[in-house]
């Protein structure tokens, strides 16, 4: 693991019950409960072995706008708010292993911006943190309609 925050002792409070070995779901700054935790993970699960990758450790830490401001400051340097980070932390190819840090704050300002429920938004800032760790970019137009794409085929694969 990585020396983000994202270790028990350092996030106040516990995991979601459904998590598979190598997914877990953490709360971080912010009261937020996530539905639907165990068909989330067959889902993220489906996405990887699609993509013919294996899920080695993946958590997610949803957490309030400033927790994640201070993340992205401490860690990336960039003194901005965002919707997510992830952070890879994986050292074999094919494999997921890392942290996405989502701003409960942020996702529910998006969905309303864009007309589309809260849940839909989050799985999709979720499947978007998992395209980043099988290798997918977003840093120009190109690459941002493209990942926009992967993530509407990912939302597809949802069987819930």
């Amino acid at each position: 693991m990585s020396d983000l925050p994202t270790e028990p002792n350092d996030l106040e409070n516990e995991g979601f019950g459904a998590e598979s070995p190598g997914i877990e779901f953490l709360v971080e700054d912010v009261e937020f409960e996530l539905a639907d935790a165990q068909d989330l993970t067959s889902w993220i699960e489906r996405v990887a072995q699609v993509h013919e990758y294996e899920i080695v450790q993946l958590t997610y830490v949803f957490c309030s706008d400033e927790y994640l401001h201070k993340v992205n400051v401490e860690y990336l340097d960039h003194d901005t708010y965002t919707d997510v980070i992830t952070f890879d932390n994986a050292d074999d190819a094919d494999i997921i292993e890392g942290d996405i840090f989502i701003s409960v704050d942020r996702v529910r300002e998006n969905a309303t911006t864009h007309g589309v429920s809260f849940r839909d938004e989050l799985h999709r800032v979720m499947i978007h943190g998992v395209l980043h760790l099988l290798g997918y970019a977003d840093k120009d137009l190109l690459s941002q309609t493209a990942m926009r794409k992967k993530e509407d085929d990912c939302l597809l694969l949802r069987a819930f």
